[in-house]
C-alpha cells in the first residue's frame, strides 16, 4: 500500500468503517406553503446498552444490536461476549451507532489485559486488538478478509485460492500479553503544552503517553517521548531497518519555531511548511536508506516505504513467487513508490526484460529513478496511473503489479489492465474491502484468483496485508 498512515492512529475514518448513506438526490419533494418546524434530534452519546456480541466487522470493531435492534459498531469487545456498550457517536436517528466495552460481563476465551496502559476506551486509537489474543487477532483478520471477499467479490476463500490463514511476521509470534515492537514510523501528536501523546480514536484529543509498545526499538531509543516539544503541532519518528539511519519530522504549529533537537541517538531532522506543506531538511540527510531484495532504496523526506521490518522482505517474496518472472519479459509497476517491485522484476528479467513503474508522488519518482539508475530497462513515470498509462502507449504486458492507495484501483483502471493481456497480476492490497471490489471488476475483464496470500503485518491493528495472484480465467490467453 502507498498510503499508509505514518501514525499509530488517524483520527479519521478508516476505509472499510460503516460509512452514513448518501442522501437520495433527484428524489422528487413536496414542499407545501406551511413552515415545517425542524426538532433537534436526540444524541445517544453517553448512552449505555447491554448487549450481546455477533461477528467481527471491518474496522476493527464488533457488531451487536440492542434490545430494540439498533446496530451497534463496538470497540473493545470480542465476538461471543456480552458487554455493557457505552455510545461515543450516534443519534436517535442514525442508521447505526458507534460505542465502546466499558464492562465486560461475560468474557471470550480469547480476550486478554491490554499489555499497553494507554490502550481501551477512550483512549488512544492507535491499536484495535490489544485485548485480544495474537493467534485470535489473525483469526478476526482472517473472518474480515472472507466476509469482504464473499460480500463484495462472491468468492469463497477456495475460490480466491486461500487457505483461510493470516500469518505472522517473522519474529512476531509472541504468547499473549506480549506485543511486538514492529512500527518503524510513528508519529506522535503534541498538545499545546508541548506534551507528547497519541491521538484517541476518531478524534483529535490527545492521549498523554510516555512509550508506544508497537513503536520499533529504533524509534523507542530516540527518546522523543521524555521530552516536552514546545509550538510543535507533531513530530514523526522514523527508523529505518536496512540502515542505522534515523529521521525526525518536526510540524510546527501557526508561526511556531523548531526546537533544538537534542536526542538520545544521531538524527536527522526535517521540518514540514506551514504554508507549501512541503517537507525541508534543516539537518541531516534528507533520505533513510532501506534494504529489500539485496538493494539499497533510498526513501526522501517522510516518504512511503512498509511500516513492518518484514513487509519489504514478505511482500517481494510473495509477489515474485506468485509471477514467477521469465527473463525477456515486459512488467509493469503501478503505484510503485520508491521502486521496490521494480527493482526486483528488472533483476529477475535481464537485460532483454523492461519495467515500466508509475507513480504520482514526484519525490518518491526521484527516488525511485535514483534507486533503480543503475537498470537501464527501467522506466520510472511521473503521474496518475489512470492518466499516465493511457498515454504511455502500451497496448500488451506480461506482468502486472499493483500496490494502490486503500482506496483501490478503481472499475475503470481495471478495466485497462485486464485488456493488457498479462499473463499474471499481482495486486498488493491493504484493505480487503477494496482488494474485493477491484478482484470483482478483474473478473469482469477475464482474470480469475489463482492465489491469495494474507500477512499480519499490522500486530494489535485491525489492518492486515494480502497479495492476490490473478490470471486469465480462459486457457491461451
Amino acid at each position: 500500500m502507498q498510503n499508509e498512515s505514518t501514525s499509530p492512529q488517524t483520527g479519521e475514518t478508516q476505509a472499510g468503517e460503516p460509512q452514513a448513506e448518501e442522501s437520495q438526490a433527484g428524489t422528487p419533494q413536496t414542499v407545501e406553503s406551511q413552515t415545517v418546524e425542524s426538532r433537534p434530534v436526540e444524541s445517544l452519546v453517553g448512552h449505555e446498552y447491554e448487549v450481546e456480541v455477533g461477528p467481527v466487522a471491518h474496522g476493527g470493531h464488533c457488531i451487536a444490536r440492542t434490545s430494540e435492534g439498533r446496530v451497534l459498531f463496538v470497540r473493545h469487545t470480542l465476538p461471543g461476549e456480552k458487554i455493557v456498550a457505552r455510545v461515543t457517536d450516534g443519534a436517535a436517528d442514525s442508521r447505526f451507532l458507534r460505542a465502546d466495552a466499558v464492562q465486560i460481563i461475560e468474557a471470550s476465551k480469547d480476550r486478554v489485559k491490554a499489555p499497553c496502559p494507554f490502550a481501551g476506551p477512550g483512549k488512544c486509537g492507535g491499536c484495535d486488538w490489544q485485548h485480544a489474543k495474537p493467534g485470535a487477532q489473525r483469526r478476526l483478520k482472517g473472518e474480515v478478509i472472507a466476509e469482504q471477499l464473499q460480500h463484495l467479490a462472491g468468492l469463497t476463500p477456495e475460490e480466491a485460492g486461500w487457505d483461510g490463514t493470516v500469518v505472522p511476521a517473522e519474529g512476531d509470534k509472541l504468547p499473549p500479553g506480549e506485543v511486538p515492537a514492529w512500527r518503524t514510523r510513528v508519529q506522535y501528536a503534541i498538545d499545546e503544552d508541548g506534551r507528547v501523546g497519541l491521538r484517541k480514536h476518531r478524534s483529535h484529543d490527545i492521549e498523554i503517553i510516555d512509550h508506544c509498545l508497537i513503536a520499533a526499538p529504533g524509534v523507542t531509543e530516540l527518546g522523543i517521548e521524555k521530552q516536552d516539544w514546545p509550538q510543535m503541532a507533531t513530530v514523526e519518528a522514523i527508523a529505518a531497518t536496512g540502515s542505522n539511519d534515523r529521521q525526525v519530522i518536526l510540524t510546527p504549529r501557526s508561526g511556531g519555531r523548531l526546537p533544538l533537537v537534542e536526542l538520545d541517538k544521531p538524527v536527522s531532522v526535517l521540518r514540514v511548511d506551514e504554508h507549501d506543506g512541503g517537507v525541508h531538511r534543516v539537518h541531516g540527510r534528507g533520505f533513510v536508506r532501506e534494504r529489500a531484495d539485496d538493494r539499497t532504496y533510498r526513501v526522501g523526506s517522510g516518504g512511503f516505504w512498509q511500516v513492518h521490518p518484514q513487509a519489504a522482505y514478505t511482500l517481494v517474496k510473495a509477489v515474485m513467487q506468485g509471477l514467477m518472472p521469465r527473463k525477456g519479459e515486459m512488467a509493469l509497476d503501478l503505484y510503485c513508490g520508491v521502486g521496490l517491485f521494480a527493482g526486483s522484476l528488472a533483476e529477475r528479467l535481464g537485460e532483454k526484460g523492461a519495467v515500466l513503474g508509475i507513480e504520482s508522488g514526484k519525490r518518491a519518482v526521484e527516488d525511485a529513478r535514483h534507486n533503480l539508475k543503475d537498470l537501464e530497462r527501467v522506466r520510472i513515470e511521473h503521474g496518475k496511473v489512470d492518466q499516465v498509462l493511457p498515454r504511455s502507449g502500451i497496448t500488451e504486458a506480461d506482468l502486472i503489479v499493483l500496490d494502490p492507495p486503500r482506496a483501490g484501483a478503481g472499475k475503470q483502471t481495471v478495466k485497462r489492465l485486464a485488456a493488457l493481456g498479462a499473463r499474471r497480476i499481482a495486486y498488493v492490497a491493504c484493505d480487503p474491502a477494496a482488494l474485493a471490489r477491484d478482484l470483482a471488476y478483474f473478473r469482469e475483464g477475464g482474470y480469475k484468483v489463482r492465489t491469495l496470500r494474507a500477512f499480519d503485518l499490522f500486530p494489535m491493528t485491525h489492518h492486515v496485508e494480502c497479495v492476490a495472484i490473478l490470471e486469465p480465467a480462459e486457457k491461451g490467453r
